[in-house]
């Protein structure tokens, strides 16, 4: 059985691992960085951050075009590790894996970002732009 297209990403972001921690799981900061935005719209973000509690990310591209991602969280370490599941709304079939873990580094955090069984190739090379991006953010968001 051939295994799936996983993509793994590292920064070091200038913020202690508890607020790194509450930038992914607190709604009111995860829609300052999390997602591409047309500026006109504000995302929406959703989190009952448990083992078995869901999550919801929304926003708008700059051309208009809505997005919707969710998922469920499987393992959650506060300030240590989060482990959820990631479907886009247009495509539910496609569940893959999301881990994230912070480890404290010298002046900050070293944050590693996991996204595992990908339907393919395409799919992974699409999140690799978007997770880059939004990591670019977030890093803005501690600068």
């Amino acid at each position: 059985m051939a295994s799936k297209p996983s993509l793994a990403l590292k920064r070091r972001l200038k913020a202690p691992p508890e607020k790194v921690y509450e930038a992914w799981t607190v709604p009111e900061k995860m829609i300052q960085w999390w997602g591409v935005t047309d500026h006109k719209r504000t995302p929406i973000a959703e989190a009952d951050v448990r083992v078995g509690g869901r999550f919801r990310v929304q926003f708008w591209t700059p051309d208009g075009e809505h997005q919707s991602v969710s998922g469920v969280y499987r393992q959650v370490v506060p300030a240590e590790r989060l482990v959820f599941s990631w479907a886009w709304q247009s495509t539910p079939e496609r569940e893959s894996q999301v881990t994230v873990d912070l480890k404290p580094d010298t002046d900050g955090t070293l944050l590693t970002l996991t996204h595992e069984q990908f339907f393919d190739e395409k799919a992974r090379d699409g999140h690799r732009g978007g997770w880059t991006q939004a990591l670019d953010n977030l890093e803005l968001m501690f600068a």
